[in-house]
Protein backbone atom coordinates (compact mmCIF):
# COMPACT_ATOMS: atom_id res chain seq x y z
CA UNK A 1 0.00 0.00 0.00
CA UNK A 2 2.78 2.43 0.90
CA UNK A 3 4.62 1.73 -2.33
CA UNK A 4 1.43 2.27 -4.32
CA UNK A 5 0.77 5.54 -2.50
CA UNK A 6 4.24 6.88 -3.23
CA UNK A 7 3.92 5.77 -6.86
CA UNK A 8 0.64 7.64 -7.31
CA UNK A 9 2.05 10.76 -5.67
CA UNK A 10 5.07 10.62 -7.96
CA UNK A 11 2.75 10.37 -10.97
CA UNK A 12 0.73 13.36 -9.75
CA UNK A 13 3.75 15.68 -9.65
CA UNK A 14 4.24 16.03 -13.45
CA UNK A 15 0.47 16.35 -13.93
CA UNK A 16 0.19 19.26 -11.52
CA UNK A 17 3.40 20.79 -12.86
CA UNK A 18 2.06 20.62 -16.42
CA UNK A 19 -1.25 22.21 -15.45
CA UNK A 20 0.45 25.05 -13.61
CA UNK A 21 2.90 25.67 -16.45
CA UNK A 22 0.19 25.81 -19.10
CA UNK A 23 -1.91 28.19 -17.02
CA UNK A 24 1.11 30.42 -16.36
CA UNK A 25 1.91 30.68 -20.07
CA UNK A 26 -1.70 31.25 -21.10
CA UNK A 27 -2.15 34.02 -18.57
CA UNK A 28 0.92 35.88 -19.72
CA UNK A 29 0.19 35.58 -23.44
CA UNK A 30 -3.53 36.34 -23.61
CA UNK A 31 -4.50 39.98 -24.22
CA UNK A 32 -4.96 42.20 -21.20
CA UNK A 33 -2.64 44.11 -18.92
CA UNK A 34 -3.25 43.97 -15.15
CA UNK A 35 -1.69 47.42 -14.80
CA UNK A 36 -4.19 48.92 -17.27
CA UNK A 37 -7.05 47.23 -15.43
CA UNK A 38 -5.92 48.44 -12.00
CA UNK A 39 -5.10 52.03 -12.95
CA UNK A 40 -7.46 52.59 -15.86
CA UNK A 41 -6.78 54.15 -19.21
CA UNK A 42 -6.50 57.68 -17.76
CA UNK A 43 -3.32 56.89 -15.80
CA UNK A 44 -0.10 58.45 -17.01
CA UNK A 45 2.81 56.38 -18.30
CA UNK A 46 4.94 57.06 -15.20
CA UNK A 47 2.26 55.63 -12.90
CA UNK A 48 1.91 52.54 -15.05
CA UNK A 49 5.64 51.98 -15.14
CA UNK A 50 5.93 52.40 -11.38
CA UNK A 51 3.14 49.90 -10.72
CA UNK A 52 4.58 47.48 -13.26
CA UNK A 53 7.91 47.53 -11.40
CA UNK A 54 6.12 47.11 -8.07
CA UNK A 55 4.31 44.03 -9.37
CA UNK A 56 7.56 42.78 -10.98
CA UNK A 57 5.91 42.64 -14.39
CA UNK A 58 8.79 44.47 -16.02
CA UNK A 59 10.94 41.35 -15.86
CA UNK A 60 11.19 38.78 -18.72
CA UNK A 61 8.60 36.03 -18.65
CA UNK A 62 11.27 33.35 -18.13
CA UNK A 63 12.50 35.11 -14.98
CA UNK A 64 8.94 35.42 -13.69
CA UNK A 65 8.34 31.72 -14.36
CA UNK A 66 11.47 30.68 -12.47
CA UNK A 67 10.49 32.99 -9.62
CA UNK A 68 7.05 31.39 -9.57
CA UNK A 69 8.51 27.86 -9.42
CA UNK A 70 10.88 28.93 -6.65
CA UNK A 71 7.95 30.26 -4.65
CA UNK A 72 6.08 26.98 -5.13
CA UNK A 73 9.08 25.05 -3.85
CA UNK A 74 8.97 27.17 -0.68
CA UNK A 75 5.19 26.88 -0.37
CA UNK A 76 4.72 30.53 -1.32
CA UNK A 77 1.97 31.21 -3.89
CA UNK A 78 2.70 34.92 -4.02
CA UNK A 79 0.61 37.99 -3.28
CA UNK A 80 -2.59 38.98 -5.05
CA UNK A 81 -2.29 42.01 -7.35
CA UNK A 82 -5.80 43.16 -6.48
CA UNK A 83 -6.08 42.74 -2.70
CA UNK A 84 -2.35 42.67 -1.84
CA UNK A 85 -3.12 39.67 0.41
CA UNK A 86 -1.23 36.37 0.29
CA UNK A 87 -2.79 34.09 -2.31
CA UNK A 88 -2.81 31.08 0.01
CA UNK A 89 -4.79 33.02 2.62
CA UNK A 90 -7.41 34.11 0.07
CA UNK A 91 -7.84 30.58 -1.27
CA UNK A 92 -8.11 28.98 2.16
CA UNK A 93 -10.69 31.56 3.21
CA UNK A 94 -12.88 30.60 0.22
CA UNK A 95 -12.31 26.84 0.32
CA UNK A 96 -14.89 26.05 3.06
CA UNK A 97 -17.67 27.56 0.93
CA UNK A 98 -16.65 25.53 -2.13
CA UNK A 99 -16.34 22.35 -0.06
CA UNK A 100 -19.76 22.98 1.46
CA UNK A 101 -21.32 23.44 -1.97
CA UNK A 102 -19.59 20.34 -3.37
CA UNK A 103 -20.71 18.21 -0.39
CA UNK A 104 -24.29 19.46 -0.68
CA UNK A 105 -24.28 18.78 -4.44
CA UNK A 106 -22.96 15.28 -3.80
CA UNK A 107 -25.70 14.69 -1.22
CA UNK A 108 -28.36 15.82 -3.71
CA UNK A 109 -26.89 13.57 -6.41
CA UNK A 110 -26.83 10.50 -4.16
CA UNK A 111 -30.31 11.25 -2.83
CA UNK A 112 -31.64 11.12 -6.39
CA UNK A 113 -29.37 8.53 -8.00
CA UNK A 114 -29.25 5.71 -5.44
CA UNK A 115 -33.00 5.04 -4.98
CA UNK A 116 -33.81 5.48 -8.67
CA UNK A 117 -30.80 3.44 -9.77
CA UNK A 118 -31.73 0.53 -7.50
CA UNK A 119 -35.39 0.62 -8.55
CA UNK A 120 -34.47 0.79 -12.23
CA UNK A 121 -32.10 -2.18 -11.90
CA UNK A 122 -34.52 -4.36 -9.93
CA UNK A 123 -37.42 -3.51 -12.27
CA UNK A 124 -35.93 -3.31 -15.77
CA UNK A 125 -38.17 -2.05 -18.59
CA UNK A 126 -40.77 -0.91 -16.09
CA UNK A 127 -42.31 2.53 -15.70
CA UNK A 128 -39.74 3.40 -13.03
CA UNK A 129 -36.91 2.35 -15.34
CA UNK A 130 -38.21 4.46 -18.22
CA UNK A 131 -38.81 7.41 -15.88
CA UNK A 132 -35.26 7.21 -14.50
CA UNK A 133 -33.90 7.09 -18.07
CA UNK A 134 -35.88 10.21 -18.91
CA UNK A 135 -34.64 12.02 -15.80
CA UNK A 136 -31.06 10.97 -16.55
CA UNK A 137 -31.33 12.29 -20.10
CA UNK A 138 -32.70 15.60 -18.82
CA UNK A 139 -29.97 15.87 -16.19
CA UNK A 140 -27.23 15.28 -18.75
CA UNK A 141 -28.77 17.63 -21.30
CA UNK A 142 -29.17 20.69 -19.08
CA UNK A 143 -25.93 22.69 -18.58
CA UNK A 144 -25.39 24.57 -15.35
CA UNK A 145 -25.39 27.98 -17.03
CA UNK A 146 -28.97 27.27 -18.24
CA UNK A 147 -30.35 25.28 -15.30
CA UNK A 148 -29.15 27.75 -12.66
CA UNK A 149 -30.98 30.80 -14.05
CA UNK A 150 -34.04 28.63 -14.71
CA UNK A 151 -34.17 27.54 -11.06
CA UNK A 152 -33.74 31.15 -9.96
CA UNK A 153 -36.57 32.24 -12.24
CA UNK A 154 -38.97 29.57 -10.95
CA UNK A 155 -38.13 29.08 -7.28
CA UNK A 156 -36.76 32.51 -6.37
CA UNK A 157 -38.53 35.10 -8.51
CA UNK A 158 -41.91 33.48 -9.16
CA UNK A 159 -42.37 31.33 -6.04
CA UNK A 160 -40.12 33.22 -3.62
CA UNK A 161 -39.01 30.03 -1.87
CA UNK A 162 -35.25 30.53 -1.98
CA UNK A 163 -32.87 33.52 -2.17
CA UNK A 164 -31.65 34.57 -5.60
CA UNK A 165 -27.98 34.62 -4.64
CA UNK A 166 -25.58 34.89 -1.73
CA UNK A 167 -24.74 32.59 1.18
CA UNK A 168 -25.17 32.24 4.90
CA UNK A 169 -28.17 29.91 5.36
CA UNK A 170 -29.27 26.48 4.18
CA UNK A 171 -31.84 28.13 1.91
CA UNK A 172 -29.01 29.84 0.02
CA UNK A 173 -27.44 26.42 -0.58
CA UNK A 174 -30.45 24.60 -2.06
CA UNK A 175 -30.52 25.98 -5.60
CA UNK A 176 -26.73 25.89 -6.23
CA UNK A 177 -26.56 22.32 -4.89
CA UNK A 178 -29.49 21.26 -7.06
CA UNK A 179 -27.89 22.90 -10.09
CA UNK A 180 -24.58 21.06 -9.64
CA UNK A 181 -26.04 17.82 -8.31
CA UNK A 182 -28.55 17.15 -11.10
CA UNK A 183 -25.97 16.35 -13.78
CA UNK A 184 -23.98 14.20 -11.38
CA UNK A 185 -27.16 12.36 -10.32
CA UNK A 186 -27.88 11.47 -13.94
CA UNK A 187 -24.45 9.92 -14.44
CA UNK A 188 -24.49 8.02 -11.14
CA UNK A 189 -28.03 6.77 -11.70
CA UNK A 190 -27.25 5.18 -15.06
CA UNK A 191 -23.96 3.78 -13.84
CA UNK A 192 -25.56 2.23 -10.75
CA UNK A 193 -28.39 0.73 -12.79
CA UNK A 194 -26.01 -0.83 -15.31
CA UNK A 195 -23.62 -2.17 -12.68
CA UNK A 196 -26.33 -3.49 -10.34
CA UNK A 197 -28.25 -5.11 -13.19
CA UNK A 198 -25.12 -7.02 -14.15
CA UNK A 199 -24.51 -8.16 -10.57
CA UNK A 200 -28.10 -9.30 -10.07
CA UNK A 201 -27.65 -11.79 -12.91
CA UNK A 202 -24.64 -13.42 -11.23
CA UNK A 203 -24.79 -16.92 -9.73
CA UNK A 204 -24.13 -15.83 -6.14
CA UNK A 205 -27.32 -13.77 -6.07
CA UNK A 206 -29.39 -16.73 -7.24
CA UNK A 207 -27.59 -18.96 -4.75
CA UNK A 208 -28.38 -16.57 -1.90
CA UNK A 209 -32.03 -16.55 -2.94
CA UNK A 210 -32.07 -20.35 -3.19
CA UNK A 211 -30.79 -20.61 0.39
CA UNK A 212 -33.80 -18.70 1.66
CA UNK A 213 -32.64 -15.10 1.48
CA UNK A 214 -35.24 -12.81 -0.02
CA UNK A 215 -34.46 -11.22 -3.36
CA UNK A 216 -34.52 -7.77 -1.82
CA UNK A 217 -32.03 -8.78 0.88
CA UNK A 218 -29.79 -10.55 -1.67
CA UNK A 219 -29.69 -7.44 -3.82
CA UNK A 220 -29.10 -4.95 -1.01
CA UNK A 221 -26.64 -7.04 1.03
CA UNK A 222 -24.56 -8.63 -1.71
CA UNK A 223 -25.16 -7.33 -5.24
CA UNK A 224 -25.31 -3.66 -4.28
CA UNK A 225 -21.91 -3.67 -2.58
CA UNK A 226 -20.20 -5.31 -5.55
CA UNK A 227 -21.89 -2.93 -7.96
CA UNK A 228 -20.54 0.11 -6.12
CA UNK A 229 -16.95 -0.30 -7.34
CA UNK A 230 -17.47 1.23 -10.82
CA UNK A 231 -19.89 3.72 -9.27
CA UNK A 232 -17.19 4.77 -6.81
CA UNK A 233 -14.83 5.45 -9.70
CA UNK A 234 -17.34 7.78 -11.33
CA UNK A 235 -18.18 9.30 -7.96
CA UNK A 236 -14.56 10.19 -7.27
CA UNK A 237 -14.08 11.71 -10.70
CA UNK A 238 -17.32 13.64 -10.44
CA UNK A 239 -16.53 14.97 -6.97
CA UNK A 240 -13.23 16.26 -8.28
CA UNK A 241 -15.18 17.80 -11.16
CA UNK A 242 -17.52 19.44 -8.64
CA UNK A 243 -14.58 21.21 -7.03
CA UNK A 244 -13.25 22.29 -10.41
CA UNK A 245 -16.56 22.87 -12.15
CA UNK A 246 -18.15 25.05 -9.51
CA UNK A 247 -16.92 28.17 -11.34
CA UNK A 248 -20.10 28.67 -13.36
CA UNK A 249 -22.50 27.81 -10.54
CA UNK A 250 -20.73 29.98 -7.98
CA UNK A 251 -20.76 32.89 -10.41
CA UNK A 252 -24.49 32.51 -11.14
CA UNK A 253 -25.47 32.36 -7.47
CA UNK A 254 -22.73 34.72 -6.17
CA UNK A 255 -21.46 31.93 -3.96
CA UNK A 256 -18.23 33.02 -2.20
CA UNK A 257 -16.10 30.03 -3.16
CA UNK A 258 -12.93 29.34 -5.09
CA UNK A 259 -14.78 29.17 -8.41
CA UNK A 260 -16.07 32.72 -8.13
CA UNK A 261 -12.69 33.85 -6.83
CA UNK A 262 -11.08 32.37 -9.95
CA UNK A 263 -13.43 34.28 -12.26
CA UNK A 264 -12.78 37.52 -10.39
CA UNK A 265 -9.02 36.94 -10.60
CA UNK A 266 -9.22 36.25 -14.35
CA UNK A 267 -11.24 39.42 -14.94
CA UNK A 268 -8.63 41.45 -13.04
CA UNK A 269 -5.70 39.61 -14.69
CA UNK A 270 -4.52 38.79 -11.18
CA UNK A 271 -1.82 36.34 -12.25
CA UNK A 272 -0.73 35.01 -8.83
CA UNK A 273 -4.31 34.47 -7.69
CA UNK A 274 -5.36 32.64 -10.88
CA UNK A 275 -2.28 30.43 -10.71
CA UNK A 276 -2.94 29.67 -7.05
CA UNK A 277 -6.61 28.81 -7.66
CA UNK A 278 -5.80 26.49 -10.56
CA UNK A 279 -3.03 24.81 -8.58
CA UNK A 280 -5.36 24.28 -5.62
CA UNK A 281 -8.12 22.83 -7.82
CA UNK A 282 -5.63 20.49 -9.50
CA UNK A 283 -4.32 19.28 -6.13
CA UNK A 284 -7.87 18.69 -4.88
CA UNK A 285 -8.72 16.66 -7.98
CA UNK A 286 -5.58 14.52 -7.63
CA UNK A 287 -6.27 13.97 -3.92
CA UNK A 288 -9.88 12.91 -4.54
CA UNK A 289 -8.85 10.47 -7.27
CA UNK A 290 -6.19 8.98 -5.02
CA UNK A 291 -8.65 8.59 -2.14
CA UNK A 292 -11.08 6.88 -4.53
CA UNK A 293 -8.46 4.33 -5.54
CA UNK A 294 -7.60 3.61 -1.92
CA UNK A 295 -11.26 3.00 -1.09
CA UNK A 296 -11.53 0.17 -3.62
CA UNK A 297 -10.02 -2.34 -1.21
CA UNK A 298 -12.62 -1.37 1.40
CA UNK A 299 -15.48 -2.30 -0.90
CA UNK A 300 -13.82 -5.37 -2.43
CA UNK A 301 -11.25 -7.25 -0.26
CA UNK A 302 -9.99 -8.99 -3.40
CA UNK A 303 -8.45 -5.71 -4.57
CA UNK A 304 -4.97 -5.09 -3.25
CA UNK A 305 -2.62 -2.22 -4.05
CA UNK A 306 0.77 -3.85 -4.40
Amino acid sequence: MRRYLFSRLAQAVPVVFGVVTIVFLLLHFIPGDPVEIMLGESAVAAQKEELRKELRLDRPIAARYLEFLGGLARGDLGVSFRSREPVAREILSRFPATLQLAAASLFVALLIAVPLGILAATRPHSLVDHLSSLLAMLGLSMPNFWLGPLLILVFSIHLGLFPVAGSGTVRHLVLPALTMGSGMAAILMRMLRSSLLEEIRQEYVRTASAKGLSRRAAVLRHALRNSLIPVLTVLGLQFGALLAGSIITETIFSWPGIGRLTIQAIDARDYPLVQGCVLFIALCTVAVNLATDLMYSRLDPRIRHD
